[in-house]
């Protein structure tokens, strides 16, 4: 099975015309060609795109690119013949600042559904609360700017404790309240079920593992799967 992981999907179609036909030959191909070109655009323009947009986390670091929970959805969808590809935008050691300025390029191609997997970043490194919200919420502003149909799912995180309860509650209130203000749909802990366990996680104790990915994509597919399914 096919899985399409780039940020540059739709592919163009060079027309091949065989040297030495009679100008008959090519009367009766050109017109073929030109049909069999109009289906592809069709197609193209027909499949629905699913932006994941983070971190390492959806990068998948460590990992081959087809472990990463992104490639993983998208075999989902295959099985399911749903027309939908699926686009990892994930970027080691993305903030939420660093995702809000890259985010113009990314925004240049159609988007149905925009998965925005940042802030963990911010936490471990304790960036002030107040720009980690006001960095999301202006990332979710543009893509609602440049799209208003686009179908904004949040995945929510946790931090360990490491720089106090009170940073560390506000920080996992982030994620609900931004989803509730914007009309969002909301992943409630992208790594439930795989936080703190040894096993399921890579020797630094932050990124999944192969079968860690696997879980990863279970929480965001209970979530996704309802749109995609529309």
């Amino acid at each position: 099975m096919r899985i399409l992981l780039k940020l540059c999907y739709f592919l163009g179609f060079t027309l091949l015309i065989a040297c030495g036909e009679t100008s008959n030959k090519k009367a009766v191909d050109r017109p073929q060609q030109r049909t069999q070109s109009a289906k592809e655009d069709k197609i193209a323009k027909d499949t629905k795109v699913v932006v994941f947009y983070g971190n390492s986390l959806t990068a998948g670091y460590g990992l081959d690119t087809e472990d990463a929970f992104p490639a993983l959805i998208q075999v989902m969808i295959d099985s399911l013949k749903l027309n939908y590809t699926v686009v990892n935008s994930g970027l080691s050691g993305e903030t939420t600042a660093g995702g809000k300025n890259r985010l113009d390029w990314v925004l240049n191609q159609k988007i149905d559904v925009f998965v925005l997997e940042l802030g963990a970043n911010d936490g471990l490194r304790g960036i002030p609360l107040t720009e980690t919200r006001a960095n999301l919420q202006a990332i979710i502003d543009a893509v609602r700017t440049k799209n208003p149909d686009t179908e904004i799912i949040l995945a929510g995180m946790q931090i360990p404790p490491n720089m106090g309860e009170a940073y560390t509650t506000e920080f996992k209130s982030i994620f609900p309240d931004l989803a509730e203000k914007n009309g969002a749909r909301l992943i409630p802990f992208l790594l439930n079920g795989v936080a703190g366990i040894p096993d399921l996680n890579q020797a630094d104790g932050i990124h999944p593992t192969v079968e860690g990915q696997k879980i990863v994509a279970a929480n965001v597919w209970e979530v996704l799967r309802e749109v995609v399914s529309e």
